[in-house]
């Protein structure tokens, strides 16, 4: 139907419910049971008795939901003749819990199955043999009651769900992972990593070092690929910078953090890493040379910045560079990092002389890759490319 649940909850599993949906189940019996004294007497249910393997549980929620097709909206009211309670019962705007079982039970011609689901608080309530409307036409979440903690939605679902605050971190670790509800953070089991434990991750990186929260190799310098195993030569020419045997090539092309980080690897290095000032001094003086020259304008790139290889670390609640060494010089713009949570990818920012920012990782800059370190008898005659502390 197309009218809008004000104050609908969105339900969450309760296992003594479940509990008390499989003791009802197993006595085999349609007839409500007594007043349960632990949920004040206050417990809805719904029950469906089916021939052995003719019906799943989904297929009687199916079942009960489509009784609203008879159910009058306007008028609160089932059609003569129809059966809606189930569906009331289902949608009722006041059950914030649910538990449901099942028991094969033993009949006359062989065995069926009993489903039941339990509700909690109830619904159903009739005044004067009218029954109350099981929810109220309005805006999404209208409604709600100062004990929710918010309006649920789904990316398909055009309203939204009154929330019990039972999971305020509105996320799931799945089946390969525990929820730490204090930090919002999945503790994942072995060989299992992404945010929220969704990834199995079990391949090596040959030549490099495995990154866990993204199941991706990060690859040592002269080695690409997605495990490493491709030998890389990179060029000496195509440097912009050697700063004391590390090569620093600043890209002509934009993309994302990850895009850019994989665009390196591919050349056989990584996103640059800054290890002390007088790299970030020559890098900035280098990019703000650029952007005397008018070589930072193009129309492919959304800012002047440049990705640097260093991310932010929810579950390590730190700043860490794509090889996994903790960070230990920083030079971060005034009043930078503030966007952590959602910005977890640093740039080298022009509007701050190139001081560090923390970004959106899906923001289209130019990036800066950083190869091996060279040997001073490899220079040959590009001593203008290179800074050193002799």
């Amino acid at each position: 139907h197309k009218n809008s649940e004000s104050e609908v909850c969105f339900k969450e599993w309760n296992e003594s419910l479940a509990s008390l949906a499989k003791e009802r189940a197993s006595t085999c019996n349609s007839a409500p049971p007594a007043p349960n004294a632990s949920f004040d007497g206050h417990v809805g249910w719904n029950t469906n008795r089916s021939a052995l393997g003719v019906s799943s549980f989904s297929d009687v929620l199916a079942e009960w939901f489509e009784e609203g097709q008879s159910f009058l909206h306007l008028s609160g009211k089932c059609k003569e003749g129809a059966t809606c309670q189930h569906y009331t019962q289902l949608v009722w705007a006041t059950s914030s819990q649910v538990g449901c079982a099942s028991h094969l039970c033993p009949g006359e011609g062989g065995l069926w199955e009993m489903f039941v689901c339990a509700y909690f608080p109830g619904g159903n309530w009739e005044v004067k043999g009218q029954l109350v409307a099981p929810y109220k036409a309005g805006l999404s979440c209208s409604l709600c009651t100062s004990s929710m903690s918010g309006c649920y939605r789904l990316w398909d679902h055009v309203g939204g769900l009154c929330e019990v605050p039972l999971n305020p971190c509105r996320m799931s670790c799945g089946q390969h992972g525990r929820l730490n509800v204090s930090s919002c953070k999945c503790t994942c089991d072995p060989g299992f990593t992404g945010r929220l434990c969704q990834v199995r991750c079990s391949f090596q990186c040959a030549h490099g070092r495995l990154r866990a929260e993204e199941c991706t190799c990060v690859c040592d310098g002269g080695y690409g690929g997605p495990k490493c195993t491709e030998n890389v030569q990179f060029p000496l020419h195509s440097c912009d910078l050697v700063v004391d045997g590390d090569c620093f090539a600043v890209s002509s092309d934009a993309d994302t953090y990850y895009g850019a980080r994989s665009r390196c690897q591919e050349r056989g290095g990584t996103l640059a890493r800054i290890h002390n000032q007088k790299v970030q001094d020559i890098l900035a003086f280098y990019l703000s040379r650029l952007e005397t020259n008018n070589q930072l304008s193009h129309s492919d790139f959304l800012t002047q910045n440049f990705w640097i290889g260093l991310t932010f670390k929810p579950l390590k609640e730190s700043f860490r560079w794509d090889s996994g060494e903790i960070l230990q010089f920083s030079s971060f713009a005034f009043g930078q990092p503030d966007n952590q949570g959602f910005g977890n990818c640093v740039e080298l920012q022009a509007s701050s002389t190139f001081n560090w920012n923390d970004q959106r990782c899906r923001t289209r800059n130019r990036y800066i890759c950083m190869h091996g370190r060279f040997p001073s008898a490899a220079r040959g005659n590009t001593e203008n490319l290179f800074f050193s502390t002799q």
